[in-house]
C-alpha cells in the first residue's frame, strides 16, 4: 500500500473565487464605462478665470448698458500706454499718489483718455487727500455711466465713460458740498486739456 501524498492546505473555494465574483466585476466595469462616457464624475472646484473672452466689453456686468462705440482689445492696446490700457480697458486701479493728475493744479478740462469725451473741469477738482484726482461734480454727467461693482469683497459704484465704456474710477458719497459726492478717478483714464487749448485747432 503506497503512502498517500500530503494534501495541500488550499481553501476549498479558492479556484472558484474569480468565477463567483464575475458578476460584481462586470457591474463595476460597466459602471465605470458609463461614468466615463457621460461625464458623471463629481464636479471639482470651479475656476472663474479658466475662460477669458478676449474682446469682452468692460460693461459685461450690466448687459443693458451699451457704449456708443467700442474697439477690439488689440486696437485699444495700440492706442494706449500699458498703464492706460490696464486701467481704462481692464478695470484696474493705479496706486495712490502716483498718477499724473492727483495733485494737478492747472485750469482746464479732464477728458476720457480713450475717446476724448469731456468729463470734468478743474473748477470742480479738489484735494481729497486720497491720492487720486477727485471731483465733486461732473461737467458733463451725460458722458458718465455708473454701475454696481462687487469686486474685492466691496460694494462700490463704478464710473464708466458712456461714450466708449472705459473704466474711469469710482463714485463715493463722502465729498464736499454742495453735492456731497466724490468722483475718485484714475489719472491713467484721463487726458487733460489746458484751458484755452481747446480753442486752438487740433493737429
Amino acid at each position: 500500500m503506497s503512502q498517500a501524498e500530503p494534501t495541500k492546505d488550499v481553501a476549498p473555494d479558492a479556484k472558484r473565487w474569480p468565477t463567483r465574483h464575475w458578476p460584481a466585476y462586470t457591474a463595476a466595469i460597466v459602471l465605470l464605462m458609463l461614468v466615463s462616457a457621460y461625464g458623471l464624475w463629481p464636479a471639482g472646484p470651479s475656476d472663474s478665470s479658466a475662460v477669458v473672452l478676449d474682446d469682452a466689453p468692460r460693461d459685461s456686468k450690466e448687459p443693458s448698458f451699451m457704449p456708443n462705440f467700442n474697439k477690439s482689445l488689440d486696437q485699444w492696446r495700440a492706442q494706449l500706454t500699458p498703464e492706460q490700457f490696464e486701467v481704462a480697458r481692464q478695470g484696474e486701479t493705479e496706486r495712490p499718489f502716483t498718477g499724473q493728475y492727483w495733485n494737478h493744479k492747472a485750469e482746464g478740462t479732464y477728458n476720457c483718455v480713450c475717446c476724448d469725451a469731456p468729463l470734468f473741469t478743474s473748477e470742480t477738482k479738489y484735494d481729497s487727500a486720497c491720492g487720486w484726482p477727485s471731483f465733486f461734480r461732473s461737467s458733463t454727467p451725460e458722458n458718465l455711466h455708473t454701475l454696481e461693482d462687487r469686486k474685492y469683497g466691496m460694494v462700490r459704484t463704478e464710473v464708466l465713460c458712456r461714450n466708449c465704456g472705459a473704466h474711469l474710477g469710482h463714485l463715493f458719497d463722502d465729498g464736499p458740498q454742495p453735492t456731497g459726492t466724490r468722483y475718485c478717478m484714475n489719472s491713467a483714464a484721463l487726458a487733460f486739456e489746458k484751458k484755452g487749448q481747446e480753442e486752438q485747432p487740433k493737429k
